[in-house]
């Protein structure tokens, strides 16, 4: 029997650094990169390539001092890059360069544990869209903004995998066909947005984050000390 290559404690260590990061940045890595290809679909697919890349460096290079801006930084130029070479166009290359030109250069402060930017807001009012179903908007909300995985889902709301996985696809589906704008509601339309959306399904969101909060919270101390981030207390 040919004995198995030892793996290097060291490696496992940053793996678990960056699983444990990508799922404190996820949102905002997905609102980020929305803002720029206006596809939730797409935007969560060049974050998990991010996430692949961060796993094949980070064990070599060291964590980044602001690995939630790398994260960032590597999928929005991902985006960028996707969006050129789908573009003809020269104003709209101008653009995109423009929008290159700020996602590479990470912010001067980390932002707040309770800050809300712009494009996080955004997500938010997007998984929440109307012309999803409410059993669509809770597994995306879930998803994209909770940071859950299909099967944490499910074991949730006690529903097949093989059901939130349909529900989560339809519903990128439905966005995308639908041209939803990626954008926060304003007027009369908010106040009835907030009725049908983030307000109604806060419990539900709440619900799916505190179990998994439960399970990550040991993680993601080990997490903050290692990337030199203040402790967070305990609980």
């Amino acid at each position: 029997m040919t004995p198995q290559p030892a793996t290097d404690p060291r490696d496992t260590e940053t793996a678990r650094t960056v699983e444990t990061v990508f799922r404190m940045e996820f949102p905002r890595v997905i609102a980020g990169v929305t803002r720029i290809v206006r596809d939730v679909g797409i935007a969560e697919e060049l974050a998990q390539d991010a996430l692949v890349a961060a796993l094949e460096q980070w064990p070599g290079d060291g964590v980044p001092d602001n690995p939630g801006a790398w994260l960032m930084a590597t999928a929005r130029n991902r985006a960028v890059d996707l969006v050129r070479r789908k573009e003809t166009y020269a104003r709209k290359l101008a653009e995109i360069g423009r929008n290159r030109s700020t996602a590479v250069a990470p912010p001067e402060e980390p932002a707040g544990p309770d800050d809300i930017d712009d494009d996080l807001l955004r997500l938010v009012f997007t998984a929440c869209h109307p012309v999803l179903s409410a059993e669509a908007r809770t597994a995306l909300t879930l998803r994209l903004l909770g940071g859950l995985t299909t099967a944490e889902i499910a074991r949730a709301f006690l529903v097949p995998e093989a059901t939130v996985a349909q529900r989560i696809v339809r519903a990128k589906r439905t966005l995308a066909t639908r041209n939803v704008a990626f954008e926060v509601p304003g007027g009369p339309d908010r106040e009835a947005r907030l009725r049908l959306g983030p307000r109604r399904h806060l419990p539900d969101l709440q619900r799916g984050v505190r179990g998994h909060r439960r399970r990550a919270g040991c993680a993601r101390r080990c997490a903050r000390t290692r990337c030199g981030w203040p402790a967070c207390p305990p609980g």
